[in-house]
């Protein structure tokens, strides 16, 4: 999965236990003693039938429940206003189009759309297409309790069927190795045969077409995006798919279905069996395209098929699905590639070391899950790039890859459907290796295993990487060359002529390098503006938010227009967070705030939120140039909502880029 924050909205409270009426107190022993005397009854008017109490959420409760906490509404209660949702939350009104009738019904729980209320519902203008509502789930990590009655927790893993009644024309997808349409009804039928967490049950509904890109692959998309998502993955997937099995045994969910989302997916991708979820934006970055859906093809072996029990193990499902998409890259497209993306992904690693420090409790592999903490929050670099640099340091151990991919066949075999902690693979790697055991590596000094697992800071070892040289050297050479003092722009001009012939990654590393150098000399970015900016402006957007995170950094202000011009074009919350973070950091925080106003009214109201509290974040028309008293720029009283539960803190010195690259 690639991330983004998680869409919860607030920690869903878990459903209270039926009540019991409480036995009654046992009666005396029979047997000889003093009779007491009674006093006669009173005479007592006829009690009137008292009324049925309501909860906030619309459930009729009778008054003996009714003197109860509010909050804890018993499941069997009667539902009387399809409008309101569950008193323990309150939830939105379900869209225009929806209401009247409209349920799903999961492991025989009859629930109304109005009370899920961590679905996404966008309205036509939040879609590409602009023709109809769209809806989708996202149950990464703890989302999907809202969403049906289950054990939310990896560690609980089992089979479903759904049931789901849509209007004509509104295609219905879900994670499921089986499916069904009955059209005179318009009932959608779905099974999932294997047993799966609940985080991995997901939903998906709008104006969606297919499209073959293989025996056992489709895509679905907005017709208008239909074209350019066939075009780009069309016999790709079945060649990663062909891969993986080479190296991990047969795929075992059936079909390999990809669906592409609106940009207010909150995430890059996940990794729904049999229906991968991938956000469109992603579509015009080929690269990064192709490193998400390997990255999500591994997951069907690491994380879905074999999935960590706890939360504070996520690296056993993403160190591994890593290690497994560098493998499948190296046997697809060759070592060099897979060593300069690896080189992109740990330059982001250092890069967020240094921001969050060393002794970062979150630097470690089996992090510490406090309660009330979402687990998405654990969601950082750490736990894929350190995951797998660990994976591949147990792989050296081997002195064979292919050793290595045996023995990761062998574990997915074994603990297929099942859930597991690090001990259980560490387990069976020293019992495939019983050499390995007999040299006691899993105790070597300052590479311990449990070292590997609980110290923090960087991993332990690093991969070697000079298979990738020959596309690495170019851009360490480059980035010398631009930030070497005194600059020899005549030089340093003659070289930009080579940054077009890139990879995507190399170029986004030379850029990156160069975020990283930032604030430059005011000479060094006009010069850097007069090579590349008209050049980078025709390349895809990952390529351009790093140059515009240059300009907003540099405070070049010449390039600001071009700021403009990306934000006006984007909904997503992976090309729009990282600038007004950037933005609203220093004296450019007036500029943001006319961007956000002029171009609120197309962002999910979601997004739109994280975004007002970024902005809340010291503005205020004693401290910002240029704005006035009573704008949207002062600061946020109590009544402004709260954080979105998996937002990062506005204001935090750590980017949404920079923490929550992949997942």
């Amino acid at each position: 999965m690639r991330t983004r924050p998680c869409a919860c909205t607030r920690p869903p409270s878990a459903a209270p236990p039926p009540m019991r009426r409480p036995a009654p107190s046992p009666s005396p022993p029979a047997g000889p003693g003093p009779s007491r005397p009674r006093c006669p009854p009173s005479p007592r008017r006829p009690a009137p039938n008292p009324p049925a109490a309501r909860c906030p959420s619309g459930w009729t409760r009778s008054p003996t429940t009714a003197r109860r906490s509010r909050s804890r509404c018993r499941p069997s209660c009667r539902r009387t206003s399809p409008s309101r949702s569950s008193c323990a939350t309150p939830r939105p009104m379900p869209p225009p189009w929806q209401r009247g009738g409209t349920r799903a019904r999961e492991q025989g729980w009859p629930l109304s759309w109005a009370s899920l209320g961590q679905i996404w519902w966008l309205e036509p203008e939040l879609t590409y297409g602009n023709a109809k509502p769209f809806v989708f789930t996202q149950g990464h990590s703890v989302c999907n309790r809202s969403f049906f009655p289950c054990f939310d927790t990896p560690a609980v893993k089992c089979t479903y069927s759904a049931v789901v009644k849509a209007p004509l024309g509104v295609q219905v997808l879900m994670s499921a190795t089986q499916s069904t349409y009955v059209e005179e009804e318009g009932v959608y039928h779905f099974h999932m045969e294997h047993p799966v967490p609940a985080y991995l049950v997901a939903l998906v509904a709008g104006d969606l077409k297919p499209a073959d890109i293989g025996p056992r692959s489709r895509v679905w998309a907005e017709p208008c995006l239909l074209p350019t998502a066939t075009n780009k993955l069309s016999g790709a997937v079945e060649q990663w798919l062909s891969a993986a099995e080479r190296l991990y045994g047969p795929y075992m969910w059936g079909r390999y279905d990809i669906v592409f989302l609106p940009p207010s997916f909150p995430i890059v991708a996940m990794e729904n069996p049999c229906l991968t979820f991938i956000i469109s934006s992603i579509l015009e970055s080929d690269e990064f395209l192709v490193i998400d859906v390997i990255h999500e093809v591994a997951h069907s072996w690491f994380g879905n098929a074999v999935t960590n029990a706890t939360w504070e193990e996520m690296w056993l499902s993403e160190g591994l699905a890593t290690y497994a998409q560098r493998r499948i890259t190296t046997e697809t497209y060759g070592a060099a590639f897979t060593c300069l993306e690896t080189a992109f992904r740990l330059d982001a690693l250092h890069r967020q070391m240094r921001l969050l420090g060393e002794d970062s409790p979150v630097s470690k592999l089996q992090v510490k899950l406090e309660p009330g903490v979402n687990p998405s929050h654990l969601m950082n670099l750490f736990t894929y790039e350190k995951g797998y640099c660990f994976v591949y340091y147990l792989s050296q151990l081997c002195g064979d890859p292919q050793r290595f991919d045996e023995f990761l066949r062998a574990y997915v075999e074994r603990f297929k459907f099942t859930s597991v902690v690090a001990q259980d693979l560490l387990d069976s790697f020293l019992s495939f290796f019983p050499e390995l055991k007999e040299q006691s590596v899993d105790c070597r000094a300052g590479l311990e295993f449990e070292r590997w697992l609980n110290a923090t800071g960087p991993p332990l070892a690093e991969p070697d990487l000079s298979q990738g040289s020959s596309l690495t050297r170019p851009v360490e050479a480059l980035f010398q060359l631009w930030t070497a003092e005194p600059l020899d722009q005549a030089a340093a001009s003659a070289s930009a002529i080579d940054i077009s012939k890139w990879r995507t990654f190399q170029t986004a590393l030379f850029l990156d390098r160069l975020l990283d150098g930032s604030p430059l000399p005011q000479e060094v970015v006009m010069s850097l503006s007069k090579c590349y900016s008209s050049l980078l402006d025709s390349m895809n957007a990952e390529i351009r938010i790093r140059w515009l995170q240059i300009v907003v950094r540099n405070y070049y202000y010449p390039d600001l227009h071009r700021v403009r011009r990306f934000l006006e074009s984007q909904m997503s919350r992976m090309y729009t967070i990282p600038l007004y973070e950037d933005l609203c950091t220093g004296a450019l925080k007036s500029f943001a705030l006319e961007v956000f106003c002029q171009t609120q009214g197309r962002l999910h109201p979601n997004l739109r939120r994280t975004i007002q509290q970024i902005l809340s974040q010291g503005l205020g028309p004693s401290t910002e140039p240029g704005s006035e008293p009573g704008s949207a720029g002062t600061a946020r009283d109590s009544d402004s909502p709260a954080l979105l539960l998996g937002d990062e803190a506005p204001g935090s010195t750590i980017s949404l880029r920079d923490v929550n690259v992949s997942a």
